[in-house]
């Protein structure tokens, strides 16, 4: 699966990195505790939260993920969007909670 795919898969909305859209995604990590995250990544993959903070952005450099979802319809401040652009972390945005937006992900794959 590609990022691009997730756009439309889950009617999410791009704010930054459209153009790093074609990456291969095989591995998703949801979580809103980045301790959880930090204990369980152990391959680049994507990120699905609702934690908007810059915090955010910092585990997701740290454990080289490739992307972003932010779910339940939330937009990141201005400075967590910064400090993606600065990594070039594609975030995706979602209306999805975190239970719809995993299950129309593993229900994809599966098929």
């Amino acid at each position: 699966m590609k990022l691009k795919d997730l756009e439309e898969l889950l009617s999410a909305k791009v704010l930054y990195g459209e153009s790093l859209l074609d990456k291969d995604v095989d591995y998703f990590y949801a979580s809103d505790l980045m301790s959880d995250i930090l204990a369980t990544v152990k391959e680049p993959g994507v990120l699905i939260t609702a934690m908007v903070q810059p915090q955010v952005m910092r585990t997701i450099q740290m454990l080289d993920l490739i992307g972003v979802i932010f779910v339940n319809g939330k937009c990141p401040p201005e400075d967590t969007l910064r400090l993606a652009r600065s990594i070039e972390i594609p975030v995706l945005v979602t209306r999805c909670s975190m239970f719809e937006t995993c299950g129309k992900i593993y229900m994809s794959l599966v098929k």
